[in-house]
């Protein structure tokens, strides 16, 4: 008994002991890097201007403290009166900046340095493990599905393969708009938020499985229960990834997901794959049992890629092809419906800008049919009131982040391996340097001083704005993104006349505190405009 006692103390104080040892010397190891990093760093240059870290966590319980923790960077960043900030939370250097000219050092003239993305929970989950082409750091994977959305889904033949979807679903458009204008229990009140996030989510769908609705969707044209839950779904994932989650920067915290982040994430990635999985699987079923033989949308395409090094197996797998729609479908619905939402509420505020937008449709167009592709190369006021709309109401506060592969300076500052850079779009689309007035919409600033009628992009490679970035980690999608965007809008203000709702003066301009988007969705009300003949072609 006495030796058995002993044997348990020992074993005890042994098991005591390593509890104890095991995290004091990591905790060593860490300070003593830590140190050896600060001192590297300052015989070299400083980083960039920041709040004072902790040792391990940095930032961390200030960013935890101060919600929406996007707005908290900014507030940094105005109390240092800078236009690059470096943030630690945990072992992550976040790099803040607001600058067009440093936007360029990192995205063109350092690109090759800053092309990688982070490993990180929200990214892990929102890619299936890093499969797909947006969200896949640096490596083989990244590069074989870039090729692919490049060459295979976004290229200008698929654009033009995929036009007569892509007109069906704006003729849709107006005729949910037009129901919508004609319900005597509504009084012709249209959310406007509504109608562009499922326009996009029609268009996408439509694009991919050929199919407007899961399921029935509404008699007025609207979507069904099963579009409203996937629409919501890709808006909850884009809200939460990199949406500067605890266990993004410190992994070993992600068991206990302290701010739900991870939780929210699965639920609303599972709200969103329930709906395309089982439509993938069925039509891998179909082309392997002979039952299909044309390919006719994107899956078809995804499906059908062969690999020409593996005796002409598939490219790709199931779960490639699986992530990889989801991440187009996310990439899609976003900035094209916030953009046109905020255009429309601020053209409603400002009738003069409404009244050169009506003449240059009427103009281009008449008002016997409706506004098709082929007339947006013409429409450069229409498109100007849309880039507009991405330069002050960006759909996000941040870019996808773009992480270092190695130390490197950048205009005097020393950024480390792995620091992940983020350009602010707001940041960028507001800064008083660059933009005369930049808190006022006003799309008259786009319009050069020559009739050249394709000369306003919605894109900006200068990076004084940031709507589909650029470099290698640019939008794939710049031609698709912009079309839809165009189309969306051009097909609401000439289908329609939009005023505020009776007894409304005006409409409520602020911005949400918790994201970008109006505090309030927009509530207008639509009465068509065209000659009848127009909407009877629907």
């Amino acid at each position: 008994m006495d030796n058995k006692t002993s044997l348990f103390s020992t074993e005890r104080v042994e098991t005591s002991f390593l509890f104890i040892f095991i995290p004091t010397l990591l905790l060593v190891v860490v300070v003593i890097s830590y140190k050896r990093l600060e001192f590297k760093r300052d015989r070299r240059v400083t980083l960039p201007p920041g709040p004072t870290p902790m040792p391990i966590f940095g930032c961390l319980f200030q960013m935890i403290k101060n919600k929406p923790r996007f707005r908290w960077i900014d507030q940094v960043m105005d109390e240092l009166n800078t236009e690059i900030a470096c943030i630690r939370i945990g072992g992550v250097h976040l790099i803040p900046v607001r600058s067009p000219e440093l936007a360029r050092e990192f995205l063109k003239k350092q690109d090759a340095i800053f092309s990688s993305r982070p490993y990180c929970m929200s990214g892990r989950i929102s890619s299936k493990g890093y499969l797909t082409a947006i969200l896949s750091p640096l490596g083989d994977q990244w590069k074989k599905m870039r090729r692919v959305l490049a060459t295979e889904v976004l290229s200008m033949a698929k654009h033009r393969w995929f036009h007569d979807k892509r007109a069906e679903e704006a003729d849709h458009l107006v005729h949910y708009v037009f129901n919508l204008s004609q319900n005597s229990s509504t009084n012709g009140m249209v959310n406007v938020r509504n109608v562009a996030q499922h326009y996009c989510g029609n268009v996408i769908r439509r694009l991919v499985f050929n199919k407007r609705f899961f399921g029935k969707g509404m008699e007025d044209g609207g979507p069904g229960l099963e579009e409203e839950e996937h629409v919501q779904g890709l808006f909850t994932i884009l809200a939460y990834l990199y949406g500067f989650g605890i266990a993004d920067y410190i992994p070993w915290l992600e068991v206990f997901d302290f701010d739900g982040y991870k939780r929210i994430l699965k639920k609303a990635y599972e709200n969103v794959t329930k709906y395309q999985d089982p439509e993938i699987d069925e039509r891998v079923q179909m082309w392997n049992n002979g039952m299909k033989g044309k390919e006719e949308d994107i899956l078809d395409v995804l499906i059908n890629l062969k690999d020409d090094s593996l005796a002409n197996n598939p490219l790709l797998t199931i779960e490639e092809i699986k992530a990889q729609i989801t991440e187009i479908m996310i990439a899609t619905v976003d900035n094209p419906s916030n953009a046109i939402e905020w255009a429309i509420a601020e053209m409603i505020n400002q009738p003069d800008i409404f009244h050169k937008a009506h003449k240059e449709l009427d103009d281009v167009v008449g008002r016997d049919r409706l506004v098709q592709e082929s007339d947006l190369s013409k429409l450069n006021f229409v498109k100007a009131c849309a880039r507009e709309a991405f330069r002050l109401h960006p759909v996000a506060p941040f870019n996808v982040p773009h992480v270092s592969t190695k130390d490197t300076i950048v205009s005097g500052y020393f950024i480390p391996k792995d620091s992940h850079v983020l350009l602010s779009r707001p940041g960028l689309g507001r800064n008083p340097r660059v933009w005369n007035e930049p808190l006022k919409y006003m799309p008259e600033r786009h319009i050069h001083d020559h009739d050249d009628a394709s000369d306003v992009v919605l894109g900006d490679t200068e990076l004084n704005m940031l709507s589909f970035s650029t470099g290698r980690r640019g939008c794939a999608g710049v031609l698709l993104g912009s079309t839809i965007t165009t189309m969306l809008l051009a097909r609401l203000i000439h289908g329609f006349t939009w005023n505020a709702p009776n007894g409304v003066p005006k409409i409520d301009l602020a911005e949400s505190k918790g994201d970008l988007f109006l505090a309030k969705p927009l509530l207008a009300l639509a009465k068509p405009r065209l000659n009848a003949s127009a909407y009877k072609q629907l």
